[in-house]
């Protein structure tokens, strides 16, 4: 193999070059660490080098996994790494170390991969935009100018720039699905406690989190979760159960899908033009390839879900950071939080128990609406964001006042975040491109714990309307 060509490999095609002693684990580890070399001072995209650690490995028994030997990269956020910072993007937590791997760490690593480092991420992850004081912002390979989205935007723009082929990544109200829509990637975000988190994940709590990772190509997204996504002893919630391996659901026909589409927003508004044609397109598309498709949007009350969700989110953040707290041994000074950061933490911290678990309780009930949306179709499509990629500023959490970024984040990202209350499969692909030439992702939605027909659907696209071989400015 020619190491230049690394970039043009998937996670999978990268592991079968391994398996046939064309490449060794630490060549590739070599790889990788050139690349972030190379892109990272535009991009910004990887905030710890783990070199050292990689390069150990790499040399020694790595597990016979589906990807043994690739290069792997893991969001600054929820997920330890033993000997490695864990800074949530933020000052207050810059001296947190981990003693030792997480729980789904380990699943990583045990399907083969070799972690070289941590990502970008806002500040705890709270914003759409990977944009933070403390660790700076992370900027789109398509376009340096504009943003990678967030909270995962470090492990999409890595990614998207050929640096490794897929990253762990997690989305609480969309933090999968819009970097990978920003950066032109398969994003998906999984089933409800489809990958265990355990010992550590008391941040999902309340479910709206999930993790996964970020990939170019479907089969990685399908392979690693086969990988991860397993009961786990001790673990309060059963997985649902799959049918097959996800990976051979990619090599299977969808079939006729019934699928419904709107571009319906919670505020009423109308979409960026550029969006709306997109998806139009989309549903085209799936009409050529002999699918039942219908305009019909969703309904919801979403005044009534966002106040629910409310204190619900506001309750767990601050008991999050409590924990957190507890361990730095000390409360934040005044700039060790951003503005939205310390708003988030003290309206968390007046919401009663009361208030939490009524909210949570008609949050349950609403949800019961979104669920049953489905019973009458399988797939739900509209697209990931109501505007075409926005530039690194427009959505500025250290900036702007806390009401303003919020407003600006309703604007740009209306659609993602009521599949995190509801629990159930979304994943974002790159169908679509702006008249600028920025990625723009369609995000498609099924039934309760149906991420196969998700895979199935997606593989189909992936054929019908490849996006593989489309490169950034910022490549390779």
């Amino acid at each position: 193999m020619s190491l230049p060509a690394y970039s043009d490999y998937d996670g999978l095609g990268l592991a079968d070059l391994v398996r046939r002693k064309e490449v060794t684990p630490a060549e590739l580890v070599e790889a990788a660490i050139e690349r972030i070399e190379r892109h990272n001072p535009t991009l910004n995209a990887v905030v710890h080098k783990g070199y050292d650690d990689a390069r150990a490995r790499a040399n020694g028994d790595l597990p016979e996994g589906p990807f043994r030997g690739v290069p792997f990269l893991i969001k600054d956020l929820g997920m330890p790494v033993a000997g490695w910072p864990r800074t949530y993007g933020s000052r207050f937590a810059r001296n947190v170390l981990d003693a030792s791997d997480g729980g789904l760490t380990t699943r990583y690593r045990a399907a083969g991969v070799v972690p070289v480092g941590k990502t970008n991420t806002p500040e705890y992850g709270i914003t759409g935009t990977t944009e933070g004081a403390f660790l700076g912002a992370c900027r789109n390979p398509w376009n340096p100018g504009h943003i990678a989205g967030g909270s995962s935007g470090g492990s999409a723009s890595a990614v998207a720039a050929g640096i490794v082929p897929m990253a762990h990544a997690s989305d609480g109200l969309g933090s999968i699905r819009i970097p990978a829509a920003c950066c032109g990637l398969v994003g998906l975000k999984v089933n409800r406690d489809r990958n265990p988190n355990l010992p550590d994940g008391f941040d999902y709590a309340m479910g709206f989190c999930v993790d996964h990772v970020v990939t170019r190509t479907v089969r990685d997204s399908a392979a690693m979760l086969d990988a991860t996504g397993i009961p786990e002893a001790g673990s309060p919630y059963e997985p649902p159960a799959k049918d097959r391996p996800y990976l051979e659901e990619v090599e299977r026909s969808p079939g006729r899908l019934r699928i419904a589409w709107s571009s319906e927003t919670p505020s009423g508004r109308p979409i960026h033009w550029e969006i709306q044609a997109a998806l139009e397109r989309t549903a085209d598309l799936l009409k050529r390839l002999g699918h039942d498709v219908v305009e019909k949007g969703m309904g919801l009350d979403y005044r009534a879900l966002y106040a629910a969700r409310g204190p619900v989110s506001g309750a767990n953040f601050a008991a999050g950071m409590q924990r957190l707290i507890d361990q730095v041994g000390r409360e934040p000074e005044p700039d060790e939080l951003e503005p939205l950061t310390w708003a988030s933490l003290k309206g968390g911290r007046k919401v009663t128990g009361a208030q939490a678990f009524h909210a949570w309780q008609e949050l349950r009930m609403l949800n019961r609406t979104t669920l049953a949306f489905f019973e009458d179709i399988d797939v739900y499509l509209s697209p990931v964001m109501g505007t075409p990629v926005p530039e690194i500023g427009y959505i500025d959490p250290v900036g702007l006042e806390p009401r303003e970024v919020n407003r600006r984040q309703g604007e740009v990202y209306p659609y993602t975040p009521p599949f995190n209350f509801s629990g159930q499969p979304s994943i974002s692909l790159p169908l679509e491109h702006s008249a600028s030439g920025l990625p723009v992702g369609m995000m498609f939605t099924s039934g309760w714990a149906d991420e196969a027909v998700l895979f199935r659907l997606a593989a189909q696209l992936e054929k019908e309307a490849p996006w593989k071989d489309r490169r950034p400015q910022v490549w390779g």
